[in-house]
């Protein structure tokens, strides 16, 4: 694939010992690639990315991969709070929320899936560390949202996507287990044993991903069976 290169001054050092092996998908919240690409370029933002993906699938390369872009902000991941030290980030051009949020077209999608490989084949990325900006972000941030595709991702080799039809465990009916085990699969989620409003914001963020037809915060039937699934499909791998 082509890309382009528009380098951005807002990067630093990755740690010396640190791998490579986390991929982080964001929109870019703007009204268009230009608008994006001249945030992520200015000094004064402070704030980048590895890559960005126009609507029409034209990439741009922003910052190296050796270097650690600015990309994650205050965020958390099964255990790690500096994400950006092991990852890459994406950003997708999307108006998001705020601007009028549309589905990602497929020539998008389609680059997306053609740097993810191209990515892969330097970097060993686990299925359960490609994750979105709400994920590792929850209380903060909503991207890449409830529209972007992740069944077509996974079903490309990149990601998770479990068969929400199968077997999976069956959560006990109480908001401290369902805490747990969004906990256990990655998310910052405390155990307070309550519905609180960080609980709520967590379970929007999975929702977001894993249940994207209704994304209320709410942990009902079929939330906590997903939930369950999810936990059971990577058990080594999320404890």
């Amino acid at each position: 694939m082509h890309i382009r290169e528009r380098l951005s001054p807002n990067h630093d050092a990755r740690p010396s010992d640190g791998a490579i092996d986390m991929l982080i998908l964001h929109y870019t919240g703007m009204n268009s690639a230009q608008d994006a690409l001249d945030r992520l370029c200015s000094s004064e933002s402070r704030v980048s990315a590895h890559y960005l993906i126009d609507e029409d699938g034209r990439s741009w390369r922003l910052v190296p991969e050796t270097r650690r872009a600015w990309h994650a902000g205050v965020s958390y991941w099964a255990g790690r709070r500096d994400i950006n030290a092991a990852s890459i980030g994406i950003e997708l051009v999307n108006p998001g929320h705020a601007w009028g949020y549309r589905p990602f077209p497929q020539a998008q999608m389609t680059a997306l899936i053609a740097l993810c490989h191209d990515i892969f084949s330097r970097h060993a990325v686990p299925a359960r560390f490609v994750l979105g900006h709400s994920d590792v972000a929850p209380q903060r941030k909503a991207d890449p949202g409830e529209l972007f595709d992740w069944p077509a991702l996974a079903r490309a080799g990149i990601g998770l996507w479990p068969d929400f039809t199968g077997a999976g465990e069956t959560l006990p009916d109480d908001v401290a287990s369902a805490q747990q085990a969004l906990a256990e699969i990655g998310y910052d989620c405390r155990m307070t044993g309550v519905a609180d409003d960080a609980t709520q914001n967590v379970v929007i963020a999975f929702q977001r991903r894993f249940r994207p037809s209704l994304c209320d915060g709410v942990i009902d039937a079929e939330t906590r069976v997903r939930i369950g699934v999810l936990r059971s499909a990577q058990p080594a791998a999320m404890t």
